[in-house]
Parts: structure tokens; C-alpha cells; sequence
């Protein structure tokens, strides 16, 4: 047996901890998704979890020791799927940059997805109050990033590194835009985000 001195909470060993943080922190996701900042309590958590009353506390003390295992969890969710997108898409093209940036966007409006975008959105208005959550949240670095990064480098545009912030904040924003006032997003916004990103590139 162990005892884990900074939550007093007894178990079976360290990964047997991490895992059940784990559990606790996606179960606060969608907790967060579905009734909001207020709705985010520890024994919400426990239920949505299936787990005896006191879990999540005995694990996550603190309201803040909640949001930061939460917005942890949010950010290593994010990271592997754009990790796993960047190494799938190959983008040699304007047409193949419009498809990896619409498939996107229909796995961030679209089941857990969909849940994963709401909570990343209020998390992110949580941490302008902050400071450790608004770290957590800075854009990383990964294949998806890199990817397209080196397109835009490819296509000669000046200062591909800010062209591709640029275009992933401007998706970003899009996917914000259709969560609160819904309906489709038209080929035709992807293009003209790209055209934006492509601007003055060789040949262009």
C-alpha cells in the first residue's frame, strides 16, 4: 500500500493513481461540456464517473486541482489528435490543406469532439483569471502544427511560422463561431482562410 502524501488518499500504487486521475479528469470534461463552469463540482464528477461520493476529492482536493488536471487532460487529448492527424494528412496541396482543415473541424463540432470543444472554450475564458491554467493552454508544438508550418514554408509565404498561428487561431475562432451559432461551415470560409495564409507565397 502506498499513501499519497499531498492528497492523503490511500490505493494501490502510482499508476493505479494516475489512472484513476485520468478517469476523473476526462469525466470533468464532460461535465464541464454539459452543465458549464458552475455546473463543475467534485461531486458531479464522481457521478459522472460512477464512483463513490469523495472520490474526486480525495484524488483533486482543490477546485483548482480540478480545472488543472482537466485542462492537462484537454491538451494531451488535443495533442494527440493533432499528433495523429499531422503524421496521417500529407498536404502537397491548397485542395489537400482545405480537406485536413475541414476533417479538423468535423472532429472538433461533432461527438466528444464537439464536448472536448466546449470545455477547451470555457477553460480558456477560466484562465484569463489564471495564469497557470492560460500556461497550460499556450499552443505546442506537433505534426499537425509542423505540417503545416511546412507547406506554407514550401509555398515560399513570408514568415511561415506566424502564417501558421495565424491560420490555426482563425480555425480555432471558426470552430468557436459554429459551437455558439451553429450551422455548417462552407467550403468556401476554408478557402478563403487558406488563400489569407498563402498570401504573397511564390507564385501566388
Amino acid at each position: 500500500m502506498w499513501r499519497d502524501e499531498e492528497q492523503g488518499q490511500v490505493g494501490t500504487g502510482r499508476a493505479g493513481r494516475s489512472d484513476r486521475r485520468t478517469v476523473l479528469a476526462d469525466a470533468a470534461i464532460g461535465v464541464l461540456a454539459d452543465a458549464g463552469v458552475r455546473g463543475l463540482t467534485h461531486r458531479a464528477v464522481d457521478a459522472a464517473a460512477g464512483l463513490p461520493v469523495g472520490t474526486t476529492s480525495a484524488y483533486l482536493r482543490t477546485r483548482q486541482a480540478l480545472l488543472t488536471a482537466l485542462v492537462r487532460r484537454l491538451v494531451e487529448l488535443d495533442q494527440g489528435e493533432l499528433q495523429a492527424m499531422g503524421e496521417r494528412v500529407v498536404i502537397r496541396s491548397d485542395g489537400e490543406l482545405i480537406d485536413g482543415i475541414r476533417e479538423l473541424m468535423r472532429h472538433r463540432l461533432t461527438g466528444e469532439g464537439r464536448r472536448r470543444s466546449l470545455a477547451r472554450y470555457a477553460c480558456a475564458v477560466e484562465s484569463v483569471r489564471d495564469p497557470e491554467l492560460r500556461e497550460i493552454l499556450v499552443p505546442r508544438e506537433n505534426a499537425g502544427r509542423a505540417a503545416v508550418r511546412a507547406f506554407l514554408a514550401g509555398r515560399g509565404v513570408p514568415d511561415p511560422d506566424g502564417r501558421t498561428a495565424t491560420l490555426l487561431a482563425c480555425i480555432d475562432g471558426l470552430v468557436f463561431d459554429r459551437l455558439v451559432g451553429g450551422g455548417e461551415t462552407g467550403t468556401d470560409e476554408i478557402q478563403g482562410l487558406v488563400a489569407a495564409a498563402l498570401r504573397g507565397a511564390n507564385g501566388g
